[in-house]
This record gives C-alpha cells, structure tokens and sequence, in this order.
C-alpha cells in the first residue's frame, strides 16, 4: 500500500469505533426482539463489521508503517487502535457464545447489560471525536469520565446478576453458561473504560 497524503489517525481511530458503535447496536437489538431462528444470521452480520474493523485496523498499521511523523507516539496508535479493535471483537463474543450454547431465550439482566454496552460505546465515540482537538475542548475530559461511570454501572450489574443466579438457580450447565455471558458482557463495559483511559494517558503526554 502506497502513503496516502494526509492521512488522519484520528478520523481513523473514530471510524474503529464506529464499528464497534454499530456491533452494539446490532447486539442490543438482536437481544431485545430474540429469535433462536435467526440467530445465526445476527452472528454472520456482526463477523462482517468485526471483519471490516480488522482491515481497517490493519491499513492504519501499514500507513503507519511508513510515516515519518506520526501525531503521536507510534505506540500509542497501535495501542489505542488495537484496543478498539478488541472492543468489537468482545461484542462478537457475545453473540458467538449465546449462539454455541443454543440459548432459547433472554434473561432480563442481559438487555440491561447490552444496553450499557451500547451507551459505552457511544460515549466513547464522542471521546475520540474530540480527541484530537483536547487542547480545546470542553466535553472531552466529562466523556471519559462517562465512559468510566458506565463501567462502574457495568460492574455492579455483573456482581448482582451473577449472585442472583447462583442464589436461584443450582443447574451446573445454567450456571456455567450464564457465568461465561456475564462475563463476557462485563468485558464489553471494561475494554470501553480502557480505551477511554488511553485517550487519557496520551492526553496527559502531549500536554
């Protein structure tokens, strides 16, 4: 691949996430109207935005690759892009898991669970649209502490739903399979507040 002339870490940083962003959404939906039938397609669909996210991923590292002069630090760009990219790949999980486990139906804890992930990856693509402007901007420091907030809501919901099954529930195979999507779910909430929190770190290098 030839270097492209003007190339934008930050648009590209934004339009990582936008998968993610779009992964949630599809997620989120998919649980809320569940069909065990159609379960299947919702899983290619999300491999295909996963899939998308990973070429993406790969042309800012090659562009990368032959840069001069990068914006900051090259680390940092790989780093931050990875963990964007591991953001979309836990959201695949989930569905993945769900699908594997033959799960005929929802827990109403799962739709809140996808719903934070959802606010979390949204709030953190307003983090890393305002990412490159930190110097000035008024709501970029509120937004990663959003993000934060909405881990810490993540947190509390993993411990209260996990106890919850263990309190109502003594099948060996509902338990290992719940255990493993909360889990999963709880990792979505997580790789957000660490994203969030290397936009911060670099944040703090640069200034």
């Amino acid at each position: 691949m030839g270097k492209k002339k003007n190339y934008n870490y930050f648009d590209k940083f934004v339009e990582l996430v936008d998968y993610s962003c779009k992964c949630s959404e599809i997620l989120h939906k998919t649980l809320v109207n569940f069909d065990i039938n159609t379960i299947g397609e919702k899983v290619e669909e999300l491999h295909c935005i996963e899939h998308a996210g990973d070429l993406a991923k790969h042309e800012l590292i090659e562009q990368l690759s032959t840069e001069f002069i990068a914006p900051i630090e090259r680390e940092d760009i790989i780093n931050l892009s990875q963990q964007i990219d591991d953001i979309t790949d836990s959201i695949e999980d989930i569905l993945i898991k769900i699908h594997m486990f033959n799960i005929s139906s929802i827990k109403p804890e799962v739709l809140e669970f996808s719903n934070v992930i959802t606010k979390s990856c949204n709030s953190l693509k307003v983090v890393l649209e305002e990412f490159p402007h930190y110097k000035k901007s008024s709501t970029l420091k509120e937004k990663i502490i959003e993000v934060n907030d909405l881990e810490e809501v993540g947190d509390r919901l993993f411990h209260s739903t996990v106890r919850n099954l263990y309190v109502n529930s003594k099948d060996p195979v509902e338990l290992l399979v719940w255990t493993e999507i909360y889990d999963l779910l709880e990792k979505c909430c997580d790789a957000c507040e660490e994203t969030a929190d290397t936009v911060e770190s670099i944040v703090m290098k640069n200034s």
